[in-house]
């Protein structure tokens, strides 16, 4: 009787071992994110793509605005966040990933159209049907 409590006890563990495996996060960039599948978002007259891009994902967000500014259209969202500068906005954060080149060596570009872009996220002019990349890159 004690060989079976015994095997039965092991084999209870056993399962709820693998249970709480199943159940762990891979303590990834992706785990803190508030999206992780395409998304769309927001009503307005424009429509933009978003992809954005951290270690070996991308996804996309389709979204409507009527923002005059990238800035504004990823804002009314909660998409990005960063500090005040005297040239706008730092992005630190983008679908709540961080990176901060002081900290761990890691900065947000951003592309429009597929090209490196040469304004910021605040001078950036949103365009119907525009195609915007958000990539946390290394330094």
């Amino acid at each position: 009787m004690k060989k079976f409590l015994t095997l039965l006890l092991a084999a209870a563990m056993t399962l709820s071992l693998a249970a709480c495996g199943a159940q762990q996060s891979s303590g990834g960039l992706w785990d803190g994110a508030s999206y992780t599948e395409d998304t769309e978002l927001g009503e307005g007259a424009k429509t933009l793509s978003v992809e954005v891009t951290a270690e070996d994902k991308t996804i996309t967000f389709t979204i409507h605005t009527d923002a005059e500014n990238l800035r504004g259209a990823l804002e009314e969202h909660g998409l990005i966040a960063g500090d005040e500068s005297e040239f706008g906005m730092y992005v630190k954060s983008v679908n709540g990933m961080s990176a901060d080149y002081e900290a761990d060596g890691y900065y947000w570009s951003l592309y429009v159209d597929g090209e490196y872009a040469t304004t910021g996220v605040d001078t950036t002019p949103v365009t119907d049907g525009g195609s915007y990349s958000l990539v946390r890159e290394a330094a």
